[in-house]
């Protein structure tokens, strides 16, 4: 199983972008989604997560700016960001909790990060 995350990219501040993230793989089930963020010299963080029926929960700071959404068909998830500001430069990573099987648990998967830098 793979997480390929794309979007990512040097934006000035004001600017919106959106972030995408794909599993590949063998997979019976996607159960939740999420996206994190880990700034220079920070910790990862929690952003926002989606689960399977698509209830969304964000990280109180980021609600209202960012959205994460999903697409069970293609095997996607998504964050829309908005009103991006510097202080949200970070390294974007998607993560999913991922049944490969229907006897096999599922396990929690990591992207290889994306990059986004706002310019003030």
């Amino acid at each position: 199983v793979q997480l390929q995350a794309s979007g990512g990219g040097l934006v000035q501040a004001g600017d919106s972008l959106t972030l995408s993230c794909a599993a590949s793989g063998t997979i019976f089930g996607i159960n939740d989604m999420a996206w994190y963020r880990q700034a220079p010299g920070g910790q990862r963080e929690l952003v926002a997560s989606i689960t399977s029926r698509g209830r969304a929960d964000y990280t109180t700071s980021l609600e209202g700016r960012f959205t994460i959404s999903r697409d069970n068909t293609k095997k996607s998830v998504f964050l829309q960001m908005t009103k991006l500001e510097p202080e949200d430069t970070a390294v974007y990573y998607c993560n999913a909790e991922i049944a490969r099987e229907y006897w096999i648990p599922a396990t929690h998967y990591w992207g290889q990060g994306t990059l986004v830098t706002v310019s003030s």
